[in-house]
């Protein structure tokens, strides 16, 4: 994910190299500076060229090992240039996570020590008991939550267990995203940051990208490191707060530092050319005639959330054919707000018990899956099996369902921009507030979630 040299030294614990046996700096060892790190046992440089992104790094490495700093160079950040130089496609990042209009997207990013925003996956590390609440606090059509893990936290408690710690937070719409081919696309997408002491942390700051630390260990890093200064002065999270009324005053009131933007690196864009020139020039031989480059940052591949997890709906007309809208994963208690509740529940969700209190009931799937049968035909068949459902919704498409009604009416909504079970849970709304579909043949309704609103189409189904 990239190094920031701001680290002290802590012994590591997945197969880095160990210089214990090395001689010791005068002060605090710092990660990836300190003697420990870049001199041999004989008191040599381990390395021909140590590169570096930014001069205060060089101003740190001379004040930690003089005898490494000839080897220096100035090479700036090539994971920062691939960000940089992919940020015009923002808005396709967002689309491949299914971020829609008026969304904002919550990317959750965690480094790899016990003093990290995940920890050591106990009862009492912070993500763990984050991520659901997140999902159940915020709404659902209003945000959308992914997180970033260290590949190392991956790679020490193994993907089973990661996903198993954090199901409860994947059923209600959390996206773990690849750690090693699309956190750097996460990160240009996201509209805000909660993270810790770690590099994608400091990234997302670079980028002027509202950051909250969920936790700001100091022990850990250099006192003189731009990391920790940011670590000092960054907004902190409270995690045992209202998480809503956090998000909203950091949107508003947030100022981006400028050491991250400043610091990262000193050279922004050249560093293809910058190292090429360094290996070449290690190697011996002569560069290329065709300029150096960096390989662009691939689009992802689509991952919309899906919610399994039950959400308790809250509804209002708010004016002719207008509904508004809010949806909560899994709350653990009402959510607050006016207007009528109902519960919508995903075919596949964890307890199936919970499908005979839906008054909605979900799936997503194509169209011409064999397994189901037709839309209509799946929706039928859930009709019968649950009496109490008023409204069956079969998903398919980003912008589009089925949905067959108590009273046998069959229907395909359709809309640009809402979440089709939102659309949904807003027809639900309208025919249990004694509506009709007559009423919305013609002009459609319109869905409102949050301070957006959508248009959406009713169409009878013959």
């Amino acid at each position: 994910m990239g190094t920031l040299r701001g680290w002290q030294h802590r012994t590591p614990d997945t197969g880095h190299r160990t210089p214990d046996t090395c001689r010791p700096s005068a002060g605090p060892p710092v990660f990836g500076l300190s003697p420990e790190w870049v001199l041999s046992e004989s008191g040599t440089p381990v390395a021909d060229a140590l590169v570096l992104s930014h001069p205060e790094q060089l101003e740190r490495l001379r004040a930690a090992c003089p005898e490494a700093a000839p080897t220096a160079v100035l090479a700036g950040d090539p994971c920062f240039d691939r960000i940089l130089a992919a940020r015009p496609y923002r808005d396709r990042f967002r689309r491949a996570l299914g971020v829609r209009e008026g969304q904002r997207l919550v990317v959750l990013n965690s480094t790899w020590n016990p003093e990290s925003l995940f920890g050591d996956g106990g009862d009492q590390d912070v993500l763990a008991a984050l991520l659901p609440r997140l999902t159940a606090e915020l709404p659902a059509d209003e945000f959308r939550i992914a997180a970033v893990l260290h590949p190392n936290t991956w790679h020490g408690h193994g993907p089973g267990q990661i996903r198993a710690w954090l199901d409860r937070a994947r059923r209600g719409g959390l996206t773990l995203i690849d750690p090693l081919h699309s956190w750097r696309q996460a990160l240009i997408a996201a509209d805000a940051v909660i993270g810790d002491h770690g590099a994608v942390t400091y990234y997302a700051a670079a980028l002027a990208t509202p950051v909250l630390l969920g936790v700001a260990p100091l022990d850990g890093l250099d006192p003189r490191s731009p990391l920790a200064e940011f670590v000092r002065e960054a907004p902190r999270l409270d995690p045992y707060a209202p998480l809503r009324a956090q998000l909203d005053g950091l949107f508003t009131a947030y100022a981006a530092p400028k050491g991250p933007a400043e610091l990262t690196t000193s050279s922004p864009g050249e560093s293809a050319a910058l190292l090429r020139r360094l290996f070449y020039g290690q190697i011996g031989i002569p560069e290329p005639e065709d300029p150096a480059l960096l390989d662009p940052l691939p689009l992802p591949p689509y991952e919309p959330p899906l919610r399994t997890a039950p959400l308790r709906v809250l509804t209002r007309l708010a004016g002719p054919a207008e509904i508004t809208v809010a949806r909560y994963a899994d709350p653990r208690h009402e959510p607050d707000g006016e207007g009528d509740a109902h519960t919508a529940v995903h075919e596949d969700t964890l307890d199936p018990g919970r499908l005979a209190l839906a008054d909605v009931i979900l799936r997503h799937g194509a169209p011409d899956d064999p397994r189901l049968g037709t839309p209509a035909d799946w929706a039928a068949e859930v009709l019968a099996r649950h009496p109490h459902c008023a409204l069956a919704a079969y998903v398919t498409g980003p912008g589009t369902c089925t949905a067959l009604t108590r009273a046998g009416a069959l229907v395909r909504i359709a809309s640009a921009g809402v979440d089709p079970g939102a659309a949904a849970s807003a027809l639900h709304a309208w025919l249990a507030a004694g509506k009709s579909l007559d009423e919305l043949r013609h002009h459609g309704m319109t869905v409102r979630t949050g301070v957006t609103a959508h248009r959406v189409q009713v169409t009878p189904v013959r």
